[in-house]
């Protein structure tokens, strides 16, 4: 049996594929159950994937097929069943647009295994479409700003008391130093909110939908954590899908590897891309059922986008327009890949699938790109963007907040564990004559003037996305994601320091402090140290020594700072002088920029 329906919606195919696509949450909206796949590797190195729900009733068990789409098209995908009413289900939406809306174009295919699939094979197909129908038209009303949710959902089953204990622990997020306000609507969120969207909580995806800035949604989370309203997972992923194939809550239990079971492949850890940390709600508050809804979907791996399923032998063509960037040309199962770097307008390269993997092929027309199947089986073959998601809160970044330092200061790794991270910026500061300040004005008083000068900067430095690593002696380290929030810490510090000496000091000049600054970039290695996370390395040796450059009331920036693209305008602004010296350690003369204290 085999219905079509067309659906005519007020929103063009760009903006519609992300809620059709997201077949997870429409699932969800559908009030399908969720499932768990088992994952089966067979001897050509594909996956046979079974799963296994109970709905209506019946025990559904199916092979779920690979889906295949073209990313602002079309996309379909088919169940052979071995358990159920139905022997295959297949569903397939086609996006086209119409003026300035689309038309989806939907068809539902079922073949029955039985008496009762025939009888009820129409209805069920019949009740589907509407139901998609449906939640696709409410999820279009909300992103057109009609209506307040994207979908209508029954309230979820909490245990008894969840929502007294969550008002508590709103109060709790809402005391905290981190909270940011956002105590009771990160609770709102916890309570209310779809579980598709609880399972694997990104903080910077809840910012886009708060409308806040990342750090305030970052820092509330983790402040959620300490209060019990959410877990926290340190995700390892997997370099194909995405996928979180491993997650602990102790940054100390995360290894160096893992198998992905869904790509048949091992990976390995690289701590500025594939580990995430993520939330989910604590059980007690909302407990969500194992599983998802939709496992293999477009939007699971958003970064893919054409995947085709091809027969043995199989050559197909397909219109699609690429925009430039890298990308990667592979099948769905382990095998050699292609990395291409397309330049956008231009003809892209076909593939040719072969029992050993995916070669790039001769490059046809503009919009065009062909695939072409020579093993002896049938496969998946895709291309993928190969960059990362800017969705993923990834371990350098939330280690360079104060926040998680402050909240999570036991957050180690395992002791003889390292982690190479490829890019940090790092910032040295140091008094002045410190030595002469405790003479001047005694031991007691000078001791208050400068932890009162370590708390000034702690507070310049999560203002600006980074975090304290550790004081040494008057010094202070800190670490910063981007280079360009360490300058402009810097810069604030300077700034600030006339006011931070009035409140101290008044008119004795004797109490007023000066601080050295040195900023460095690169790679360190990341390692626990007396108890808590450091870093290690030349880059760490360089931002100490430039600091030991600076005369007070300057900023000494290396090379690599100073030219970073989005630090050039700051210092463009402000007086400098490109300098050069011997450093302790290093071969050759340093060269770098010292930012003149204002006139």
């Amino acid at each position: 049996m085999r219905r079509t329906w067309t659906w005519p919606l007020d929103l063009p195919p760009e903006q519609l594929w992300p809620v059709l696509a997201d077949t997870s949450r429409l699932n969800e909206a559908m009030g399908l159950p969720s499932y768990v796949l088992e994952e089966t590797p067979q001897s050509n190195g594909t996956i046979l994937r079974r799963g296994r729900t109970k709905l209506a009733g019946y025990m559904f068990q199916w092979e779920e097929r690979p889906f295949e789409w073209i990313q602002g098209q079309y996309f379909r995908q088919d169940r052979i069943f071995s358990r159920g009413p139905f022997g295959r289900v297949g569903s397939a939406f086609h996006v086209e647009p119409k003026g300035q809306g689309s038309i989806i174009v939907c068809t539902i295919e079922l073949e029955s295994r039985s008496l009762v699939g025939q009888l009820i094979g129409g209805a069920f197909a019949n009740h589907a479409a509407a139901g998609l129908h449906k939640r696709i038209r409410q999820a279009v009303a909300f992103v057109n700003g009609e209506r307040p949710t994207m979908f209508e959902l029954p309230a979820p089953r909490l245990p008894e008391g969840a929502r007294d204990r969550a008002a508590a622990l709103a109060e709790a997020i809402e005391q905290s130093p981190y909270g940011n306000g956002l105590g009771r609507r990160l609770c709102d969120y916890v309570l209310d909110a779809m579980a598709s969207d609880l399972g694997r909580l990104r903080p910077k995806r809840l910012a886009l939908e708060f409308g806040i800035t990342q750090r305030p949604a970052i820092e509330a989370c983790l402040s959620a954590v300490r209060a019990g309203l959410l877990t926290m997972k340190w995700e390892l992923l997997c370099n194909n899908c995405r996928g979180a194939k491993f997650s602990t809550a102790a940054l100390s239990e995360l290894p160096r590897g893992a198998h992905c079971p869904s790509c048949n492949i091992d990976y390995e850890r690289d701590f500025e891309r594939n580990v995430e940390l993520a939330f989910a709600p604590a059980p007690a508050i909302r407990p969500l059922m194992q599983g998802s809804y939709c496992l293999s979907g477009p939007m699971t791996t958003p970064h893919v986008p054409v995947q085709l399923l091809l027969a043995p032998g199989e050559r197909r063509t397909i219109s699609v327009e690429l925009p430039a960037g890298p990308y990667r040309l592979r099948t769905l199962h382990p095998g050699a890949y292609a990395d291409v770097d397309h330049e956008g307008g231009t003809a892209f390269p076909g593939l040719r699938v072969t029992a050993r993997g995916v070669e790039a092929a001769e490059k046809g027309v503009p919009g065009q790109v062909t695939f072409s199947n020579e093993a002896d089986f049938e496969l998946a073959a895709l291309i993928e963007d190969r960059r990362w998601t800017q969705d993923a809160l990834t371990a350098p970044e939330v280690i360079s907040l104060q926040a998680f330092r402050d909240l999570f200061a036991e957050a180690t790794l395992r002791p003889g564990d390292e982690a190479a991270v490829g890019h940090v910026t790092l910032l040295f500061s140091d008094l002045r004559g410190s030595t002469a300040l405790y003479e001047r004005v005694g031991d007691a008083a000078a001791f208050n003037i400068v932890r009162d000068h370590f708390a000034f900067l702690a507070k310049i430095v999560r203002d600006h996305n980074g975090a304290v690593v550790k004081t040494i002696g008057d010094a202070v380290m800190a670490s910063f994601g981007d280079p360009a929030d360490a300058v402009m810490a810097a810069f604030a510090m300077q700034a600030q320091i006339a006011d931070f000496n009035r409140c101290h000091g008044g008119d004795k000049a004797d109490r007023h402090l000066a601080i050295k600054l040195g900023v460095h970039a690169g790679p360190s290695v990341m390692v626990s140290l007396n108890d808590r996370l450091d870093y290690f390395g030349s880059t760490v040796n360089m931002a100490a020594r430039l600091q030991g450059q600076s005369q007070g009331g300057d900023i000494v920036l290396s090379e690599a700072v100073a030219y970073d693209p989005a630090v050039k305008p700051l210092l463009a602004i402000v007086p400098t002088r490109l300098e050069s010296v011997d450093l302790k350690g290093f071969d050759s003369p340093v060269s770098f920029v010292r930012v003149l204290p204002a006139a």
